[in-house]
């Protein structure tokens, strides 16, 4: 008579294939695009001017500095737009929430979307802790082609992963994916070795996954302005625990019962549809215009477009077809009351009649004041939603990514406006050329509120010459961006 075998076996696996393929290109591969590194330069110059427009926001720099007040670390981690000098942990919460707070950094939308920006929280105070340390050792520091460099990385793991798999749709946030992508390019720039990668990043899929519930009705609120501040910090604080000699977990993602794959995955496994190399960086999208969530750009876009025809005739409007992608009506089609900015910026509904009524959309339009207009909710209740497939088709095709919304309006007289249609919001990378002079204009309107016009001018052109930023010192291109005074508002 057999007996069933009741003890599992402890024979220890290799490290999975993902770890391994993320740890191979974190470690080895060169970037050689130059359309990467330009564009990485414009994605880190749009990223450090949402940050100085956040810090006009009380709710935003309330979450700012050490965690014991009046801590100065030495050789730390300056935050941009402040005095503060940190631990990179905590300056990289701090840098990542000031870059997300406005829901204005730059996009990716696949099956999963994000925002790759968001681990410039950690690249940058991971890279400024270590220029000053080496500096502090005799040793030379850093380079911003160090900096563009791990963008350019951060951005494609989160990227290409985030092609075909969809972590919103089994209720986790995409930031598990800024906390991969962060973990590995960290312990990169701290000096660790091949193994040491694999060993983190196997941390990063066994910790647990934020959930969705803070971006949704009936619970959006201001904790997915700080998600990825919160998920950047946390790659640094598990690279550095592996620089510390913490040990790995190789089987993290396909372990029978306990890994990633049976407990959260169902079963199934990431597809990685493509090699890492340049594409996300190259493919990014910018928010330009508006600071809104991007399935909403080009609704926004529709909705300022027929301002001029209906701004006088409000009261007259019947009904608002809104035509969309799935996407769109699956997170920020919403109806009902809006308790907070966080709740508003992700209504796609909010967001269109604001650029209806204003013919235009700002951060500031979010606010309780602003939102107690009745008009706006008047123009919500008289919206409807609608899907279009090839909106949704285009959606997803690699060789489109389009974004598409469109609007028409019905007078109760029987008249309508022209469908005003947009496929590809200012950003997108069919709109480049476009787009390019208004980032500008808009980096240097972001840095108004703390700069005097000679030094943004200075900061501008400091983008403008790639070979000057590639090898200006990780450090001395922070000090260009901290502030050691308080005029104009800055933190104390």
């Amino acid at each position: 008579m057999s007996h069933k075998q009741l003890a599992d076996s402890n024979l220890r696996p290799t490290s999975d294939q993902e770890l391994l393929s993320i740890a191979d290109y974190v470690a080895h591969d060169s970037i050689e695009s130059p359309l990467a590194y330009s564009t990485a330069r414009y994605c880190l110059m749009d990223a450090l001017g949402c940050a100085m427009l956040a810090l006009q926001y009380p709710e935003c720099r309330k979450l700012l500095g050490p965690i014991v007040p009046g801590t100065v670390v030495p050789n730390g981690s300056r935050v941009i737009g402040t005095n503060y000098v940190l631990d990179p942990i905590q300056a990289a919460f701090n840098m990542g929430s000031l870059i997300r707070w406005l829901d204005f950094n730059d996009t990716w939308l696949a099956a999963e979307w994000g925002h790759p920006s968001d681990n410039l929280g950690a690249i940058l105070a991971v890279t400024d802790y270590e220029s000053r340390k080496r500096i502090n050792q005799g040793n030379p520091p850093l380079l911003m082609r160090d900096v563009l460099t791990a963008m350019i990385k951060a951005y494609e793991i989160q990227g290409i992963l985030a092609l075909e798999n969809s972590f919103n749709r089994i209720g986790l946030d995409h930031v598990v994916l800024v906390k991969v992508a962060s973990t590995a390019l960290v312990m990169h720039l701290l000096g660790g070795s091949f193994d040491s990668i694999c060993n983190a990043l196997s941390h990063a899929w066994i910790d647990g996954q934020s959930l969705r519930t803070y971006r949704h009705a009936p619970n959006t609120g201001s904790r997915k302005s700080w998600a990825a501040g919160d998920a950047t910090s946390r790659g640094v604080r598990l690279a550095w625990l592996v620089m510390q000699g913490e040990m790995g977990y190789p089987s993290a993602l396909t372990a029978k019962k306990w890994g990633f794959y049976d407990v959260t995955w169902h079963g199934q496994m990431l597809h990685l549809p493509q090699p890492f190399g340049s594409y996300v960086m190259e493919n990014i999208l910018f928010k330009i215009s508006y600071p809104a969530e991007f399935h909403a750009q080009t609704a926004v876009e529709c909705a300022v477009s027929l301002h001029p025809k209906i701004k006088d005739r409000l009261d007259d409007i019947e009904k608002i077809v809104l035509t969309t992608q799935e996407p769109a009506i699956r997170i920020i089609s919403k109806t009902g009351p809006l308790y907070n900015p966080a709740d508003r910026d992700h209504c796609l509904q909010y967001m269109t009649a604001i650029g209806l009524i204003h013919g235009d959309l700002r951060a500031e339009y979010y606010e309780d004041d602003f939102a107690s207009d009745p008009r706006i909710d008047c123009l919500r209740e008289k919206m409807q939603v609608q899907e279009n497939p090839k909106f949704s088709k285009d959606y997803l095709d690699p060789e489109k990514r389009s974004i598409a919304n469109a609007i028409q309006i019905y007078f109760k007289d029987g008249s309508h406006t022209e469908k005003v249609q947009v496929d590809y919001p200012i950003g997108h990378k069919r709109r480049r050329e476009e787009s390019i002079p208004l980032l500008l204009k808009k980096f240097e309107s972001n840095l108004s509120h703390l700069f005097s016009n000679e030094e943004i001018a200075q900061r501008k052109n400091l983008f403008l010459n790639l070979d000057e930023l590639e090898n200006l010192p990780v450090n001395e291109f922070m000090e260009l961006f901290a502030r050691t005074d308080v005029k104009k508002k800055v933190l104390a």
